[in-house]
């Protein structure tokens, strides 16, 4: 009987110090501080790529009878807004453009719409450029002067040959690009950021001084322009603005 009772004691005792012990280790973890890395996007948003083309394109349009709006959305949708392989440094080509551009060229793979909807993978040589502003100016030339066995190719894009952008961009869809949904694809990039704007010229243009409790929404409302014009024109990358920054507004 002697020996069951101390079995029992024995047995209580190594109960108890087991759930002190698991006691002690579930509290350290919960204790334990936990350091969750901050992930920086540093990518450029969607207004401050095209903030960084919009004037170049707004002078080559005028220059050339081009609609800088179309030219935009183009760059948006073929570069994935300077995010492709194939925008980024050192190939810089917004527009897909194929072969060679001063014998410089980048071989990659891409896909293409057979007409029907239907994609497929092919690899192709693109041309590289020294800069987004000789591949906008490359851009231009080739709506321009057209092919080789037809210079009026692209006439179909011109403003003195359309009522208005959507014309241009319903032109380019099968001729420029395979993709079936083109047009549609750029009239939605148009509207959403309002780059009809930048088929005109610039009639006004002034800097404010934010203040203290200024937001972007206020800014806009208070000038009568939008958001997301405000973040086209001064190259932001987020809706975060300070007291004391300094932004450009513009009327058109």
């Amino acid at each position: 009987m002697k020996y069951i009772i101390n079995f029992f004691k024995g047995l209580i005792i190594a109960t108890i110090v087991i759930c002190i012990s698991f006691f002690m280790v579930t509290q350290l973890f919960n204790t334990r501080e936990t350091t969750i890395p901050e992930v920086v996007d540093d990518r450029p948003s969607v207004e401050e790529f095209i903030g960084s083309i919009a004037e170049t394109a707004r002078k080559l349009g005028a220059e050339n009878d081009l609609y800088a709006s179309v030219m935009i959305a183009q760059a948006i949708l073929e570069s994935e807004h300077g995010q492709s392989g194939l925008s980024a440094a050192p190939n810089n080509n917004l527009f897909g453009m194929k072969g060679r551009y001063q014998n410089n060229s980048v071989t990659l793979e891409t896909s293409e719409d057979d007409g029907s909807g239907n994609m497929t993978t092919v690899m192709a040589e693109f041309r590289k450029y020294p800069s987004y502003e000789e591949s906008m100016k490359d851009y231009v030339r080739l709506l321009r002067n057209g092919v080789s066995w037809n210079k009026d190719f692209y006439a179909g894009v011109f403003k003195s040959n359309t009522k208005s952008y959507t014309d241009a961009t319903k032109f380019l869809t099968g001729s420029y690009a395979t993709d079936s949904k083109y047009n549609e694809k750029l009239n939605t990039v148009i509207a959403k950021y309002d780059l009809g704007q930048y088929d005109s010229p610039v009639k006004n243009k002034k800097t404010i001084t934010v203040a203290d409790g200024d937001s972007l929404t206020h800014i806009a409302e208070a000038h009568k322009v939008k958001v997301t014009s405000l973040k086209q024109w001064n190259q932001l990358r987020s809706d975060k603005i300070e007291a004391g920054q300094e932004l450009n507004i513009y009327q058109y």
